[in-house]
C-alpha cells in the first residue's frame, strides 16, 4: 500500500535529468501560438483604452495566427501534445475572454448584470468548445470523412462572428435604440451554435492540392482577399460573417448527404 502513495520529496530525484536539445521545428509552432495569445492579451488592452478599431485588430491578427500554427506544425513535422495545450489555453483567451471583454465593453454593459451574464455564458460556450473539440480529436472510432466537419461553430469563427456588432459601431453606422438587447441575443445565438451539435464545414482539406489550370487565379484571388481586408477591413469582416452564418445550412446539408452515404455504404458491402 505504500507504493500508492509514496511520500511527496520534491528534493528527492532518483534518476538523473537529462535535458537534450529540443528540434528548432517543435518551437516555430508553438512560438506563433504565443504570438496569438499576445495578439489575444493586446486587444483587451486596446478595448479596456478605448481604441475598438486596434482592439478587433488585435483579434483578427489572433486568428490568422492560430490558423497558421497548425498547418505549420504539420508541415514542420512538428506536432505534440504541448503545442495542442498550448493552442487550446491560447484559444480561450484569444477567442473566450477577449471577444467578451469587448463586447461588454461596447454595448453589452448598457444591460448592467445582463449584459454581463451574456458574456458569461458566451466564455463558458467557447471554454466547453475547446474541450470538446480536444476530446474528439483523439477519438480513434470518428470516420474519416467526418473529420472535414467541425461539430458546431469552432471557437476562432464564434469570435469572429460574435463580434459582427462591434464591426458595425467600428463603422459608424447608426443602432436602432435598444440594439443592446438585440447584440445580447445575437451573442446567444453564437454561443450555442458553439456548444450544438451542428456540424460546420472545417476545410482542413482545402488548398492541399491545387490544379494546375488554378494556380494562377489562386494567386490573383488571395491577393485580392489580402487588399480588401487591408483597404476595407471591418466591411470585409462584416460581409464574411454573414456569408460564414449563410454557408451553415450549406455544410450540414452536405453532412448529411455523406452520412447516409455512407450509412448505406456501410449497409451494402
Amino acid at each position: 500500500m505504500t507504493d500508492l502513495f509514496p511520500p511527496f520529496e520534491p528534493d528527492k530525484d532518483p534518476r538523473p535529468r537529462r535535458f537534450n536539445a529540443v528540434p528548432l521545428r517543435l518551437l516555430i509552432p508553438n512560438l506563433v501560438t504565443l504570438l496569438s495569445l499576445c495578439a489575444g492579451l493586446t486587444a483587451i488592452r486596446f478595448a479596456y483604452e478605448g481604441q475598438l478599431r486596434y482592439a478587433l485588430i488585435a483579434v483578427l491578427v489572433a486568428a490568422i495566427l492560430d490558423g497558421l500554427d497548425g498547418r505549420i506544425a504539420r508541415l514542420l513535422k512538428g506536432t505534440s501534445r504541448f503545442g495542442a495545450e498550448l493552442d487550446s489555453l491560447a484559444d480561450f483567451l484569444s477567442f473566450g475572454v477577449s471577444p467578451a471583454i469587448i463586447l461588454y465593453i461596447y454595448g453589452l454593459n448598457e444591460l448592467q448584470s445582463m449584459g454581463w451574464i451574456t458574456v458569461i455564458l458566451f466564455t463558458s460556450a467557447s471554454a466547453l468548445r475547446l474541450a470538446r473539440f480536444n476530446v474528439m480529436v483523439d477519438d480513434p472510432s470518428r470516420p474519416e470523412w467526418q473529420k472535414n466537419f467541425f461539430t458546431g461553430i469552432p471557437a476562432p469563427a464564434g469570435a469572429l462572428t460574435g463580434l459582427l456588432p462591434a464591426y458595425l459601431l467600428e463603422l459608424g453606422l447608426s443602432v436602432p435604440p435598444g440594439f443592446a438587447v438585440i447584440e445580447a441575443g445575437y451573442i446567444l445565438f453564437i454561443a450555442f451554435m458553439m456548444v450544438s451539435r451542428i456540424p460546420t464545414y472545417a476545410g482542413k482539406t482545402f488548398g492541399s492540392r491545387v490544379p494546375r489550370e488554378w494556380v494562377l487565379p489562386l494567386f490573383v484571388i488571395v491577393i485580392a482577399v489580402v487588399a480588401l481586408l487591408v483597404t476595407y477591413t471591418f466591411e470585409f469582416l462584416v460581409v464574411t460573417t454573414i456569408l460564414y452564418l449563410l454557408l451553415i445550412p450549406i455544410g450540414f446539408r452536405r453532412y448529411r448527404t455523406l452520412e447516409t452515404l455512407h450509412r448505406t455504404a456501410g449497409a451494402h458491402p
